[in-house]
């Protein structure tokens, strides 16, 4: 019985042996099939993967494309940022010192030169005027006893019947009496000038603004801030910048002795205010903008311009016969410069350089490089390269080519009404 127990256990010591011997084969055998089928899944995912990309590849572009077309009338225009500029400005103040007793003008009111605007109390000037007179008349008087006197003194000289020195001395008093009567003359004129400060007129044309004093101040000649402001704004004028490299075209325009019409909009750029004609040029340069200030005059009969006011100027510089133009957003700029893609009519691109001439709206005119009728890609440049196949779509339409116009459009919307930053190939 023992030896029978002693060789089973030893029977079983032997078993487990072989199992702690062979256990990691069935899981090695385990993972290599495992690791088997993952390979042949990727290679199946990258062969596929393979496949749509050459499929996407070859696949044409989607653009959106417009034509080049010759403008009979090509109209450049310079816009910028103006200021309206009163022609005058004039703040009224008063002349003599008195108690403001009346004012003659509405706030806002349109005034011409010599209008009353407001009266300062004239009792006090109307009395120093009296008093003058009164003087005048008095030395009037003298200055003709004197005169009486002397030819008297004359008759009587002849005959030697009085001293020469008594008719020298009349003659000197009648002298004396005539310089008197001048003294008091312009004393009368000081005193009827000044009175008539009293009444206070208009200088120049223009609108009144806001009353600085009110009815019943004692007002003075030395008041810092006046009686009210006035300013011409029938014509006025409109400073605004252009670019310093426009300025020899503006010249040229002027010195032909064109003129340069200018019209103003409101600050959005939309609202028509006025059409008026460029003046003249400034001097000089800005150099921390690189820009020179325009003035242009208005009739602004209508008064819709107010001095200090922001518009929007537009010069119009020339007019250009049969311009040959594409869209501005066509216009690309990269290594070779200037250039667009041109479709071709087996609807690949090709890359041409271009010569361009001004730019008005999203218009711009093209010097060489491109013929009449011949389609630039306008939307969709970012994914081309030369000789690229490519989709022309109309925006907007139904299936498939509305589907890619909305996908190209969604890339294009930022650059809508500007120049795009793609790049040819090559380019930095």
């Amino acid at each position: 019985m023992e030896k029978r127990q002693g060789s089973d256990t030893s029977t079983g010591s032997g078993k487990s042996g072989w199992l702690r011997r062979w256990w990691p084969l069935p899981a090695i055998a385990l993972l290599v099939l495992l690791t088997a089928a993952t390979l042949r899944l990727t290679k199946a995912d990258t062969s596929a993967t393979a496949a749509v990309g050459k499929d996407a590849a070859s696949r044409p572009v989607p653009v959106a494309t417009q034509p080049a077309v010759i403008e009979p009338s090509f109209e450049v225009t310079l816009a910028a940022l103006g200021t309206v500029i009163a022609r005058n400005t004039v703040t009224v103040h008063v002349r003599v010192d008195g108690e403001l007793v009346q004012v003659a003008f509405r706030e806002g009111q349109m005034v011409r030169v010599g209008d009353l605007l407001a009266v300062i109390d004239p009792r006090p000037f109307q009395v120093t005027l009296d008093n003058a007179l009164a003087t005048l008349e008095k030395d009037r008087a003298q200055l003709a006893n004197a005169q009486v006197d002397l030819e008297r003194y004359r008759s009587l000289i002849a005959d030697d019947s009085i001293p020469k020195q008594q008719y020298d001395s009349q003659v000197a008093l009648v002298q004396q009496d005539k310089a008197i009567v001048l003294a008091d003359q312009a004393q009368v004129d000081s005193a009827r000038l000044q009175l008539s400060f009293t009444h206070v007129t208009s200088p120049i044309n223009g609108r009144v603004g806001l009353r600085q004093v009110d009815l019943g101040n004692v007002v003075h000649a030395a008041d810092a801030n006046g009686l009210v402001v006035i300013t011409q704004i029938q014509p006025v004028d409109i400073v605004f910048p252009v670019a310093q490299d426009r300025l020899p075209a503006v010249q040229r325009r002027i010195a032909s002795g064109a003129p340069l019409k200018v019209d103003v909009y409101d600050s959005d750029d939309r609202t028509l205010l006025g059409s008026g004609a460029l003046l003249t040029t400034d001097n000089q340069i800005d150099t921390t903008t690189g820009t020179i200030k325009l003035k242009a005059e208005f009739a602004n009969r209508d008064g819709a311009l107010f001095p200090n006011q922001f518009v929007n100027a537009h010069l119009h510089l020339e007019k250009i016969d049969q311009a040959l133009t594409i869209p501005s957003a066509a216009v690309q700029r990269g290594a070779p410069g200037l250039y667009a893609y041109v479709v071709r009519p087996d609807n690949t691109v090709q890359l041409r350089t271009l010569k361009v001439g001004p730019t008005e709206g999203d218009r711009v005119q093209v010097l060489a490089g491109l013929t009449a009728n011949e389609r630039v890609v306008v939307d969709g440049v970012d994914k081309l390269r030369d000789g690229a196949a490519v989709e022309p779509i109309v925006p907007g339409s139904a299936g498939t080519g509305g589907d890619a116009a909305r996908r190209s459009g969604a890339g294009g919307a930022a650059r809508n009404g500007k120049k795009s930053s793609g790049s040819p190939p090559g380019a930095p």
